[in-house]
């Protein structure tokens, strides 16, 4: 497999040293510290561009489409470019005089999903996690979803009398999966029901884009998602912000809108050629990556056996994923981490309960008895039996893109109680909104902010 953008920008860096000035974007002129100055272009002749792709571009979106099995689009401002595209393809052509598009989606979506929502000016309705879950995962179970989609349907056909593909009772079901502690949702399942219902289900595959490459392969959009957003950075060798945004092959409940038109509706006019490159190049290493995949993922669960074995809880069903637990040890997420870093494994994100680390097919099959065998020797100390604050879905008083649109100011997290959140307030990672615009901050909500480290809010000011 050819690597046409790699190829064409390694080619101009060649030639701009020897013959060629460059009289046009970026001002770095080819020269700097970083040292891949000379790789970083623009849209000039013959470099194509990334929303009008016909030439270099289009041809490596080919070969991706074709790695993928299905019609895949890059991304070089990561999934939240991507989530936006999705669910603008779907809210378009959806809104009439009498309604506005409708998504129901799992509580513990991106930030993102939420500001685009609100942009979109799109009503959503909340999958909520079960009892016991974290925040950070919502499992959905496909019979309650059917049973959930099978009383909206209910409610519309008793209210209007009719009900059709033009006006379903939800315009798409969205899910994260995998989500941020490592829970795979049964994606075959949940698509069988949405499509039984004629609905489109969108996907935030972002931490998942290798699943592709499992011996089995267990990527959204094979086991029947409609859509789906991949970040290609965080599990595969591809520079941050590299995503990719996927259609199923039979496109039937993918909307009309072109995915170009809507990556470009919310995507730079000056696209990176230093991340394009990298999703190019990714292409040849992914055709032949299951076998190391299958091997790296065996130790994986070796390495879990072994926190286990020494008394720590092991959460998540993802295969490159380990959450650990170590509250057993009389340790919390924070304190872990920290006994990590002292000898020398940083991990991707910590709380009180967890400490999450990810691997990809950039590690090699001995990282993960290494990492297990440096860090899961600690003393036993008397086991933290607290847990965090039971989920709780605030009441919602005002209108996501009102809320988000409206005059506001920041306060204090003691001051608010009883104010309407105006912007979701969370910290990246893990950029799971605890509460959403909109929703009436209450002590419980105030709990929860507290525990996760929020110290203040924006609010409506009013």
């Amino acid at each position: 497999m050819r690597t046409p953008i790699y190829d064409f920008v390694t080619e101009y860096a060649r030639k701009a040293n020897a013959t060629h000035n460059r009289l046009h974007m970026p001002g770095h002129k080819g020269k700097g510290l970083l040292g891949v100055e000379q790789f970083d272009i623009t849209e000039i002749d013959g470099a194509d561009s990334l929303y009008e792709a016909k030439g270099i571009i289009d041809s490596s979106e080919i070969n991706a489409s074709e790695v993928f099995r299905c019609p895949t689009y890059y991304s070089t401002e990561g999934s939240s470019q991507c989530i936006r595209a999705m669910l603008y393809m779907i809210c378009s052509g959806r809104r009439t005089k009498y309604r506005k598009p409708r998504i129901l989606a799992g509580r513990n979506a991106h930030k993102t999903f939420v500001t685009a929502a609100a942009m979109l000016d799109c009503d959503v309705e909340w999958l909520c996690p079960q009892n016991g879950e974290s925040y950070l995962s919502c499992t959905v179970n496909p019979k309650e979803l059917d049973i959930i989609l099978c009383e909206a349907e209910d409610e519309i056909f008793r209210n209007s009398g009719y009900l059709s593909s033009e006006h379903p009772c939800f315009d798409a079901v969205y899910i994260t999966s995998p989500d941020y502690l490592g829970n795979v949702s049964d994606i075959r399942g949940i698509a069988d029901v949405c499509h039984r219902h004629r609905i489109p289900l969108l996907v935030d595959n972002a931490h998942g884009a290798y699943l592709k490459f499992l011996p089995e392969s267990l990527h959204p959009i094979d086991l029947g998602a409609d859509i789906c957003c991949d970040s290609a950075h965080k599990t595969l060798p591809v520079l941050t912000c590299g995503a990719y945004l996927h259609l199923a092959p039979h496109k039937k409940h993918c909307g009309s809108v072109d995915p170009k038109e809507a990556l470009a509706l919310f995507g730079s006019t000056s696209p990176s050629y230093l991340i394009l490159a990298s999703l190019d190049l990714a292409n040849p290493q992914l055709e032949s990556c299951s076998a190391h995949l299958k091997n790296l993922a065996e130790e994986i669960e070796k390495a879990k056996d072994l926190f286990r074995s020494q008394g720590f809880t092991i959460i998540g069903n993802e295969p490159l994923k380990i959450t650990v637990s170590p509250n057993p040890k009389g340790m919390t997420g924070y304190e872990f981490a920290d006994h990590c870093k002292e000898r020398g494994f940083i991990c991707e994100y910590a709380d009180a309960n967890y400490t999450v680390f990810m691997f990809s097919i950039n590690n090699n099959t001995s990282d993960p008895m290494k990492f297990a065998d440096s860090v899961c020797m600690v003393s036993q100390k008397p086991p933290l039996n607290f847990t965090a604050p039971e989920f709780h879905l605030p009441k919602k008083f005002m209108k996501l893109r009102t809320a988000l649109f409206s005059s506001q100011i920041t306060l204090p997290i003691d001051k608010c109680e009883g104010k309407i959140l105006a912007v979701p307030t969370v910290g990246c990672p893990p950029a799971v909104p605890i509460a959403v615009c909109g929703e009436k901050i209450d002590k419980q909500t105030i709990e929860r902010f507290i525990y996760y480290g929020i110290r203040n809010c924006t609010v409506v000011d009013r």
